[in-house]
């Protein structure tokens, strides 16, 4: 019985001593999942802008491929055959 009780004594302190050092040591920054409130919020919106900016310069690749398609007369897109309908002025006066 005395054996069973040091086993689980050591084992408790062996858990209390790595959790303590994790906890407050700057050994939690590599865990991964675990960091600081502000850098993680800083991450986030450089995701987002990093998002944006590729959206952006995709979005100009094609309207940059379309002008060179274009200009070289290889446009193969859906041309817009409406009529505008333009209201006629009346010259009457009043």
């Amino acid at each position: 019985m005395s054996v069973y009780i040091a086993l689980s004594t050591l084992f408790v302190l062996l858990v209390a001593i790595t959790v303590a050092t994790i906890v407050f040591t700057p050994l939690r920054y590599y865990i991964p999942g675990y960091g600081d409130l502000k850098q993680r919020r800083e991450f986030i919106h450089l995701k987002m802008r990093a998002d944006s900016l590729e959206n952006a310069v995709n979005a100009r690749d094609k309207y940059l491929n379309n002008i060179k398609q274009v200009i070289n007369g290889e446009f193969t897109g859906k041309l817009d055959t409406t009529m505008v309908q333009v209201p006629k002025v009346d010259g009457s006066t009043y």
